[in-house]
């Protein structure tokens, strides 16, 4: 797999101006692509690349075509932009279009210019919309670059096969075994003997409000330092995925764990990349494609066994989660779920939900970023209310939302967050109940688990006879009052006629 995302140069940025000017000067003719390699003795395929930004010709060539399209051999080369096309070089020249990955998606860059050159004051108006609608929601370029990285994960299903081959040749290469079996101190042994590294274990607390950063890299003396109150899963998790940058050859990189700052897409996409990594070693694929296997096919819910099993594999109940969300849509055929992870923080009502993932569509709970309330009927919100008398909990429940009429099955476990100052967690992995998911998870039509009537946030829920609303449904509210009106206004016009 190749993890180098191209940028946008400025030998390709002149390219690019000067067949935008060649094709506008052609157009102005009336004439077709044809009729100027007619009237120049150019190839119809040469022009076509030029036009494309593809090929830059020859001095030569550049003054015949000036002559034929009777235009200023300097006004043809000026990287200068008339007004009708200026709103592409603006484009062209900011930030988000050099720094979205647009071949990750399958967009031909060359395609796209050709899109706003047709019509470049109309693409520009939309870009600047989407631009404003950000800023008005608060979407800055971290969360901008965070959805984009999202994006990409649900449109490959959030599997990557070449880095799971790979996390099972270092495995079988240095006989570092999976899970529990991993020993830390192999994995320090590695990093230091074979990859150069120095790892030391520090006492971040005395500087001054570093106390929650788990590692710190410094690249320029292969040091890894390692916040001294990390445990042990922690410690693993941090050496794999350091690893990982080196087995996948991955840079730029981010240099702390957890994010202070990131200066490219591509680093975020790399730290992604090297994450998955680590967690193709923490868990087995095969393993867990067994056990979950067996899981499903019990006939009652049983949330004791279902610790056990996280517990078999990790002391992290997030990364069984996230790890569910690679191997069931490529091995188990489950495809249209959600992951979701939420922090509560101590002596506050306030949830907020810090990740979340959907597979095969946007399924029904998503993040909200206009400060709504999200429904205190959630499985995952419910344990974390009650995570004042417990470390850990676990629970299913079937949410069905009555707006759209589907049905999950969620499974959710919360718990005590020992890194941060009483804050809790709560992940969840949420299951669109169809013919497909009900066939293979027999207990999902059992009495071991209740069905509640849910929404997204109160704000937007038709609930109502919902006992922990935290706000009134002012957006439907709206909405009914909206369609009265309209309804009102079409039985006036029709009795006036």
């Amino acid at each position: 797999m190749i993890f180098i995302i191209k940028m946008i140069a400025d030998s390709d940025y002149i390219k690019t101006v000067f067949g935008l000017k060649l094709k506008q000067q052609r157009q102005k003719k009336g004439w077709s692509l044809q009729d100027l390699a007619d009237k120049t003795g150019l190839s119809k395929s040469y022009l076509n690349e030029i036009e494309n930004g593809k090929k830059y010709p020859k001095h030569d060539k550049i003054l015949h075509l000036s002559d034929v399209l009777d235009t200023k051999f300097d006004d043809l080369v000026s990287t200068k932009l008339d007004k009708t096309l200026s709103p592409v070089s603006e484009i062209l020249k900011s930030d988000f279009f050099k720094e979205i990955p647009l071949e990750l998606f399958g967009i031909n860059r060359n395609s796209l210019i050709n899109i706003i050159s047709e019509a470049p004051k109309k693409v520009t108006a939309f870009i600047n919309t989407l631009i404003e609608i950000s800023q008005n929601y608060n979407l800055g370029k971290e969360r901008f670059y965070f959805a984009v990285v999202r994006s990409f994960q649900e449109m490959y299903d959030n599997y990557f096969p070449e880095i799971e081959e790979k996390a099972v040749e270092f495995a079988t290469k240095y006989k570092v075994g999976f899970g529990k079996k991993i020993d830390v101190k192999k994995l320090e042994k590695i990093l230091t003997e074979k990859l150069g590294y120095e790892i030391r274990y520090e006492d971040f607390s005395t500087h001054d409000v570093l106390e929650n950063l788990r590692s710190l890299f410094i690249p320029e003396k292969k040091l890894l330092l390692l916040n001294h109150l990390l445990d042990e899963n922690q410690k693993v998790f941090i050496l794999a995925k350091e690893i990982g940058f080196n087995v996948l050859e991955l840079a730029p990189r981010p240099n702390t764990y957890s994010w202070i700052d990131f200066s490219s897409f591509e680093e975020l996409l790399n730290n992604f990349y090297a994450a998955y990594f680590a967690g193709c070693l923490l868990i087995s694929k095969e393993e867990i494609v067994e056990k979950f296997s067996d899981f499903i096919a019990e006939k009652t819910w049983n949330p004791h066994k279902f610790d056990e099993m996280v517990t078999h594999f990790t002391n992290s109940p997030e990364t069984f989660y996230y790890r569910l969300t690679n191997i069931l849509p490529s091995e188990l055929g489950i495809k249209d779920l959600f992951y979701l992870c939420f922090t509560k923080k101590k002596d506050s009502d306030k949830i907020l939900m810090m990740k979340e993932l959907h597979l095969n569509q946007q399924q029904a709970p998503h993040a909200k970023a206009t400060n709504e309330h999200y429904c205190r009927r959630w499985v995952a919100v419910k344990n974390l209310e009650h995570l004042k008398v417990n470390e850990k909990l676990t629970d299913a429940q079937i949410s069905h939302y009555k707006d759209s009429g589907l049905s999950y099955l969620v499974i959710s476990t919360s718990q005590k967050n020992p890194f941060s100052d009483g804050t809790n967690r709560s992940y969840c992995l949420g299951i669109l109940l169809n013919t497909n998911s009900l066939k293979r998870i027999k207990f999902a039509k059992s009495d071991s688990i209740i069905t509640e009537n849910v929404g997204v946030t109160c704000e937007t829920c038709s609930i109502s006879d919902c006992d922990v609303r935290q706000a009134p449904p002012i957006r439907i509210e709206k909405e009914t009052f909206n369609e009265n009106m309209k309804k009102a206004v079409a039985k006036f016009r029709k009795d006036l006629l």
